[in-house]
């Protein structure tokens, strides 16, 4: 079987990443809005880019290092312009550093796009999502967009209420709708997690169960060292998991919480594991934007004599006798701020105002 990752241009020029095994049906399932979510709402939808893959594994890892690039990338990726998405994927700090790179023999992508090996390349593969007996399908829908804004993308679904799929879910994903439909469902947790080295039970009840007991941030760094699949089970809406679930997993995590109101909805439960698992590989992070640099201390003293004979003409410093206490801790208060160059500018001409007489309007 082949499994694709395609790229779409959406009707607001933004791009949807996602991978499928049946390419035709769904890009036609886009064009129509029947999946709901993201594109339903940006139509006309157009396919700009797809590669094939012989496994899902392959196409998943590629959909999610994909839908993490900028603009930039992905549309030199359309164009199969491979200088110019070689020099975009240099991080900002290192195209500040050297003009241009050599990415030698780092990993491709079959159609030849090379990147720089990263932690993510070498890592564990992502943990999967398992919801057992979940119950509304506004709630798996929220599930699978908090697992998306995490980079998450596997999900399973045990023995859901309201069977699948459920028309509630797409609406509430609010775009997660690869991840929808490729979740796959089964009668039983067993069968849900055969293919799982480490299982994970999220529960906040005493179960009658001994297991080892570990926060989000714990059970995190146990996936990423491991070098099987991991998955994260979550119980039913209204009362977690049952004790014969639990017996079935390796360990339990447990959110710390306030004693007195120990309730977490599904969404939010699924949302702090994924952000804590999420810490450990490369997702994208908001650009740089370097702040202006600290004016030179000459042009801060200009500005504090412009301040202090105002505030004389005023009669601030008042007794006189502490004038001098005054101006020690008015300095202090002006040298730990790190004032630039157009802050100051900007408050020489806020002091100037108040001086002068108000107009009238």
């Amino acid at each position: 079987m082949t499994f694709w990752v395609y790229l779409l241009h959406c009707a607001d020029r933004s791009y949807y990443t996602g991978h499928t095994d049946d390419l035709d049906k769904r890009v036609y399932q886009h064009q129509e809005g029947v999946l709901g979510g993201y594109t339903s709402t940006r139509r006309s939808i157009e396919l700009v880019w797809a590669e094939a893959f012989d496994t899902r594994e392959e196409a998943k890892a590629a959909e999610l290092k994909i839908k993490n690039w900028s603009r930039t990338k992905k549309e030199a990726l359309i164009a199969r312009d491979w200088d110019r998405l070689k020099r975009a994927s240099v991080p900002p700090a290192e195209r500040r550093a050297r003009a241009s790179t050599s990415l030698g023999g780092a990993p491709r992508l079959r159609s030849g796009i090379r990147e720089e090996e990263s932690a993510e390349t070498r890592a564990a593969p992502p943990p999967v999502i398992v919801l057992v007996r979940p119950q509304l399908g506004e709630n798996i829908g929220k599930a699978a967009r908090a697992m998306l804004n995490f980079g998450l993308t596997e999900l399973r679904l045990v023995a859901p209420r309201d069977g699948w799929p459920n028309p509630d879910a797409g609406p509430a994903a609010s775009g997660a709708d690869d991840v929808l439909a490729e979740a796959r469902v089964f009668d039983t947790l067993a069968d849900a997690v055969a293919d799982c080295t480490a299982i994970y039970a999220t529960t906040v009840r005493k179960r009658g169960v001994t297991k080892p007991v570990l926060t989000p941030e714990a059970a995190a760094r146990e996936v990423h060292a491991s070098a099987g699949r991991a998955a994260y089970v979550f119980g039913p809406e209204r009362s977690g998991l049952e004790t014969d679930d639990v017996t079935l997993a390796h360990k339990i995590v447990t959110v710390p919480i306030n004693p007195e109101f120990a309730s977490l909805n599904l969404a939010q439960a699924v949302i702090l594991l994924a952000y804590e698992w999420s810490k450990g590989v490369a997702l994208a992070s908001p650009p740089e934007v370097p702040l202006d640099p600290p004016a030179e201390h000459g042009v801060l003293e200009e500005f504090t004599q412009h301040l202090v004979r105002d505030l004389d003409k005023s009669g601030y410093f008042f007794p006189p006798e502490r004038r001098e206490m005054t101006l020690r801790t008015l300095r202090t208060a002006l040298t730990k701020t790190g004032w630039s160059y157009n802050d100051i500018r900007m408050m020489h001409g806020i002091i100037t105002a108040l001086g002068r007489t108000p107009r009238s309007r």
